[in-house]
């Protein structure tokens, strides 16, 4: 192919799709390789959808704060509906150490400009009528989070991409790269071979993969998930709950409901079940269902829908791996998002096209550190 890009995306996820618009809306010619038959086919529509800035680390806050502005104003500025609701973000506590770390953390948080405060058990009666209050000691309540429908979202991306000139290969799995000294200079698939300024990698699950191709090691191991959904009802409650207490088989679990009013929940197993399986387990319900309707009676009475399972893209200390690599400058990464992609995509998207670019701004930089390939990885994301 005679066709030179200014950029080459290897997938078109959660990640890859946002960043592929963003490119390509400063003018770029960008080009979306994608194994599967069309976006959003990965653990995009596994996605429960919720949306924060509520992380412990600058970077993943001012990212996520980012991704906030642009789903929240989504529908207004370019008329798609996308599910978009500001429901918030809730994390009660239930033991006296929970609510020290959390107070803690909110001091960070507040600091990195997030809108989060305490509230006490009453007010968390208001937020979650008929919450469990045995030993509630208060939460955290972060309102300007929300969710929105990965699937409603990542067509919205896609097509709106597709205006700006973004081009995708969909059933094309890259194979290998060609190089010249510390540049990637084409990307070679199966079924082409594409001659590039610099590369993306948003390739989710298999970005260890990718990356290996070079050389690169990206210490990226998925786990499996598992989510479900109930019938929609009437709305009977704000924001995410995040139950934080571990218990037999598995850590924390969440659960909220979206703007068509259905529950979807998701829990940690513990231990990971690392690798890739997207087969349902008899195990999930049970053990999730038992601890939600202790926490919150109410949810006993809904029916639901269907589960499914997906995977965590996981970095030994729970922030992604963003930025150029030091082998090949032009070869950027967009990985390791830990379950976080939908949430944290849109706000990556246009980082990476002022990577792409040459446009950083001042706070890029700053972003950047914490995420860096080359980090010491010893450390852990509170409360991720």
């Amino acid at each position: 192919m005679n066709n030179v890009y200014d950029c080459i995306v290897i997938g078109a996820g959660s990640v890859g799709v946002p960043a592929a618009l963003a490119i390509a809306e400063k003018g770029l010619k960008v080009k979306v390789i994608e194994s599967l038959n069309s976006p959003g086919q990965m653990n995009n529509k596994k996605a429960i959808g919720g949306i924060r800035a509520t992380h412990s680390d600058y970077g993943k806050i001012r990212v996520g704060l980012r991704s906030i502005e642009i789903f929240s104003t989504w529908k207004e500025k370019y008329g798609d509906h996308i599910g978009w609701i500001s429901n918030g973000y809730s994390y009660p506590a239930y033991n006296q150490e929970d609510e020290r770390k959390l107070k803690e953390l909110m001091k960070i948080q507040l600091s990195f400009g997030l809108n989060i405060r305490w509230v006490s058990p009453e007010e968390y009666q208001e937020l979650v009528p008929g919450i469990s209050t045995d030993g509630l000691r208060g939460s955290t309540y972060s309102p300007e989070d929300g969710s929105a429908s990965p699937l409603l979202a990542v067509s919205a991306f896609y097509f709106k991409s597709l205006r700006f000139g973004a081009e995708y290969g969909f059933r094309e799995s890259v194979t290998a790269f060609e190089r010249s000294g510390d540049r990637v200079t084409a990307v070679v698939t199966d079924k082409g071979r594409y001659p590039c300024g610099c590369v993306v990698n948003a390739s989710g699950n298999y970005a260890r993969e990718i990356g290996a191709l070079l050389g690169i090691l990206l210490p990226v191991n998925p786990d499996n998930h598992e989510g479900a959904i109930t019938e929609p009802v009437q709305r009977f409650f704000g924001p995410m709950v995040v139950d934080m207490r571990p218990a037999e088989d598995s850590m924390n679990y969440y659960f909220y409901q979206n703007d068509e009013g259905q529950v979807i929940f998701c829990i940690t197993p513990h231990p990971p079940m690392v690798g890739v399986d997207n087969d349902s387990t008899s195990h999930f319900f049970p053990q999730v269902a038992k601890r939600m309707v202790q926490l919150y009676p109410r949810l006993a009475y809904l029916k639901v829908r269907r589960s499914w399972r997906g995977q965590y893209p996981n970095t030994p200390d729970g922030f992604p791996i963003v930025g150029k690599t030091r082998e090949y400058p032009n070869f950027i990464n967009l990985a390791g998002m830990c379950g976080q992609g939908f949430m944290l995509g849109p706000g990556l998207g246009e980082l990476a096209a002022r990577l792409v670019s040459g446009q950083m701004n001042d706070d890029d930089d700053r972003i950047l550190e914490r995420f860096n390939l080359y980090r010491d990885f010893s450390g852990m994301e509170a409360f991720k």
